[in-house]
């Protein structure tokens, strides 16, 4: 049943309504109640669904449906999206957000992006897909706050991917995975059986420049064949494509690039954040990632 089909979904307030900003419609009718499944219906500026159940859409957009706390170190803190915003806004990732979206061109329907953040990526994506609508799942408040607002046909809703997901079977044409956690019976259960997930995972060597500056996490030299095995139950391998280029960080961008991601949360350790200060020259840095598309094995 979708939010056009609840007989209460007729006093569902505008996006303009209060000077707050909603998900799009057909957004809300892919979401699902995160305490009994149920669908939802934006009634007063609040999703409520027939158990009673309500969740308030937030200022900027985004619903949180979390009805538990999450561990400590999860979650991108304000400061890790301040400094994604900045260095994605420089440009040194659009060949990787370039890919993404060539990925998904064309596609109808609904894009979920698994572990959204800023909606960077689900951005793109929806530009190279006009007739989509995107739906951005991250466990940050903070993150979402501004992917709410990244896209006029995109809403977001704060979930842990871990958990199963407040988002109806069968219901996306795309899923979008970028650095983030997987989730393969999920990304089974929401996507279409025509439907594509594309997943894009730093390679060996991503940013092994500045492994000598700061003590920082490096990637796995298996974790495309870990990735593979990892979804190999429930999705097959269409195609893949690695996108590699050396950029030029300026010092404040080593240091954004650093604080953006999952090293993040370790720099209070050890003097990191001394070594991350310390730096004063532009380096040379690789970028280096891959993209694979993978087609989901029949139920």
């Amino acid at each position: 049943m979708s939010v056009e089909e609840t007989s209460w979904s007729n006093s569902a307030m505008t996006s303009t309504d209060h000077g707050k900003h909603s998900p799009p419609p057909a957004v809300l009718g892919a979401l699902r109640c995160s305490l009994c499944d149920n669908p939802v219906a934006l009634v007063d500026h609040t999703l409520r669904c027939e158990s009673g159940h309500s969740f308030d859409v937030a200022r900027q957009g985004y619903v949180n449906l979390l009805h538990a706390r999450i561990p400590a170190g999860t979650a991108d803190t304000t400061d890790m999206v301040a400094a994604r915003v900045a260095f994605l806004e420089a440009g040194h990732y659009a060949p990787l957000a370039d890919a993404v979206a060539e990925s998904v061109a064309g596609s109808e329907g609904l894009i979920v992006d698994a572990g959204a953040g800023t909606g960077y990526y689900l951005a793109r994506a929806l530009d190279a897909a006009p007739d989509a609508v995107g739906l951005a799942l991250d466990v940050s408040a903070v993150a979402l706050k501004r992917a709410a607002r990244a896209h006029p046909r995109l809403g977001a809703a704060v979930w842990n991917l871990w958990e199963a997901w407040p988002v109806a079977s069968d219901s996306a044409s795309v899923i979008l995975n970028v650095f983030a956690p997987r989730n393969g019976p999920e990304f089974h259960r929401v996507l279409r059986a025509d439907g594509v997930l594309v997943v894009a995972a730093p390679n060996p060597g991503h940013l092994g420049e500045l492994a000598s500056l700061v003590d920082m996490l490096t990637v796995d030299d298996r974790k495309e064949e870990r990735l593979d095995a990892t979804l190999s139950e429930f999705f097959k391998l269409d195609a893949r494509e690695d996108r590699t280029r050396k950029v030029t960080l300026s010092p404040s961008e080593i240091r954004e690039v650093i604080r953006m991601g999952p090293s993040a949360h370790h720099l209070h350790r050890e003097g990191r954040l001394d070594q991350l200060e310390r730096i004063s020259e532009p380096v040379d840095v690789t970028t280096s990632f891959t993209v694979s598309v993978y087609r989901p094995v029949p139920r």
